[in-house]
């Protein structure tokens, strides 16, 4: 099966690719935080982050029914801008109410809302750009919560657009069954230990260098696929795994940046670490399989491609990369 089988695939890829690129670096999660102070009295705390220098343009459209005891004030913070109010709540009380976020569904991050009152329970929802929403709710049953977790990797892994981008450079490099699946096993092993260490808060990695490095990681893969069309070699190329685990390491702190900051208690973080892998797994498992499925419906058809479109997949990949390592490294430098 020809390499270049792969081209009406990268086609497709590139077209649903450059509307969202701009969007394909990770960011860190916009917060809600809504703490009981005295029976229906809440102090609601919303902190949204930088993004590519300014604040994401998402707004906070809360029931009518909940009164502002005193008018919100603002704290401009190193990485976020923090909206501060206390409202009081008529006898409905929190739950059943909806929260909107207008706004989010342009953006590639989730809002996490974070509920605590003063009998020590706690709640968290996450509101996606696919749900510009929430609604709050008392304690969640334990399937509601596995539910949760593995939508919200799932869903993380395929808004990564770049992160979708460098296993597609895998996928060209990579001949025969035995060496994909050993090289798509290693960058699976690889980012579920860091996203495991750094959401257990044993490392950590700043979301801006981060950025650029996940962008260099995607640069470096460029050159790698023309040299498999030129018919040349490289330590890639040979062991296509030893990379997919050298940066697979790295891509697990972006993973991490969609869990890690949920503030939940520390003591259930373990258990949507593993759903939240367990989402970002089947995520990547679907990504890769239906490739797969493209790839081989097209080389079935035998069609002659001619020279320059072989290439498309080389520099593609190279010319993604190059921009988003520029852009990244631009946001990275204004930051300091």
């Amino acid at each position: 099966m020809r390499r270049y089988s792969y081209i009406p695939v990268w086609i497709a890829f590139f077209a649903l690719l450059l509307p969202i690129s701009s969007a394909a670096h990770e960011s860190s999660p916009i917060s809600l935080d809504i703490n009981e102070m005295a029976p229906g009295r809440y102090q609601v705390i919303w902190n949204v982050p930088f993004y590519n220098g300014r604040p994401l343009p998402v707004g906070l459209s809360l029931p009518l029914s909940w009164q502002n005891v005193l008018d919100p004030t603002e704290q401009m913070l190193p990485s976020s801008v923090a909206q501060r109010r206390i409202i009081l709540l008529g006898e409905e009380g929190l739950n059943g109410s909806r929260i909107g976020f207008p706004g989010l569904e342009g953006t590639p991050t989730n809002v996490f809302v974070r509920v605590s009152r003063l009998d020590g329970t706690r709640a968290i929802t996450i509101g996606r750009p696919s749900k510009p929403w929430a609604v709050l709710r008392g304690e969640r049953s334990f399937l509601e919560t596995l539910s949760e977790y593995v939508s919200l990797g799932f869903n993380h892994i395929l808004q990564g657009i770049d992160h979708l981008l460098f296993v597609m450079g895998l996928l060209i490099i990579v001949q025969g069954r035995m060496m994909l699946l050993r090289t798509i096993t290693s960058f699976t092993i690889a980012h579920s230990v860091t996203l495991g260490i750094a959401t257990l808060g044993y490392a950590s990695a700043p979301i801006p260098p981060l950025n650029a490095a996940i962008a260099l990681s995607i640069l470096f893969l460029g050159p790698e696929i023309c040299r498999t069309w030129r018919g040349e070699t490289s330590l890639t190329i040979r062991f296509p795994w030893i990379v997919a685990f050298a940066f697979g390491l790295l891509h697990g702190f972006g993973f991490a940046s969609g869990l890690s900051t949920t503030g939940m208690p520390r003591a259930e973080l373990p258990w949507a670490l593993l759903w939240f892998n367990v989402g970002v797994e089947t995520g990547q498992l679907c990504f890769v399989a239906l490739i797969l499925l493209i790839k081989q419906a097209f080389a079935r058809l035998e069609m002659e491609w001619p020279v320059w479109v072989e290439r498309i997949p080389g520099y593609g990949i190279g010319v993604c990369g190059a921009y988003w390592t520029i852009q990244r490294t631009a946001v990275l430098i204004q930051g300091l």
